[in-house]
């Protein structure tokens, strides 16, 4: 089962695809892995043994508080995802259970990719200044992959604002499985591409 339609996906094409998505496409013992450290997913070998790749980017974009809130804000509303071949509804609200549509234009036609974000995380230490925002969205049945991915942004102790991006992901599809490389490809292009529109976010006056 795979979502596809020739024009930039509808409302309610998206709800339908939502609605026939049903339960997550991958192993339960997983679900919340991505809240873990980028490193300490490399360190997990069963996941290399289940056939999760890791995917992982982590860029400076900014500093100071109102860096932090502008980038929060930016995940908040979806800006990491206003791309011109990919995007998610901006009035998806971020919370636990949420389920949405990742819309994806691959050559001619439009793929719907449903998932649900299975935790949303914040943190605050007034003593040293830093502060943290993620949530991270795992794939329903339907999805071309298998897996979950995070996405966060973080004001460290030098009060530097890191915008991160970590998934483990592996084929659930025929067609995804065959294009895995080019899979992995596109990934690392919406890393790129993702990172410049929270920098661009961040940055705006």
């Amino acid at each position: 089962m795979v979502f596809m339609c020739w024009a930039r996906p509808s409302p309610e094409e998206q709800k339908n695809c939502l609605i026939k998505s049903s339960d997550f496409n991958y192993d339960t013992k997983y679900k919340g892995a991505t809240a873990k450290s980028a490193s300490s997913l490399k360190e997990d070998h069963q996941l290399a043994k289940d056939g999760f790749s890791l995917n992982h980017a982590r860029v400076l974009v900014g500093s100071g508080l109102q860096a932090f809130e502008k980038g929060k804000s930016a995940l908040q509303t979806w800006r990491h995802f206003g791309l011109n071949w990919a995007y998610v509804d901006p009035k998806t609200p971020i919370q636990s259970g949420q389920k949405f549509c990742v819309c994806v234009k691959e050559f001619l036609p439009w793929v719907m990719m449903p998932l649900q974000v299975v935790y949303v995380q914040e943190s605050h230490n007034k003593k040293k200044a830093m502060a943290s925002f993620c949530f991270g969205g795992g794939t329903l049945q339907g999805h071309l992959l298998a897996g979950e991915e995070r996405f966060s942004i973080e004001m460290d102790e030098k009060k530097q604002v890191w915008y991160e991006i970590v998934s483990i992901s592996k084929p659930a599809h025929f067609l995804s499985f065959i294009g895995y490389p080019y899979v992995q490809f596109r990934q690392k292009v919406f890393a790129h591409q993702s990172t410049n529109a929270v920098f661009k976010h961040v940055n705006a006056s």
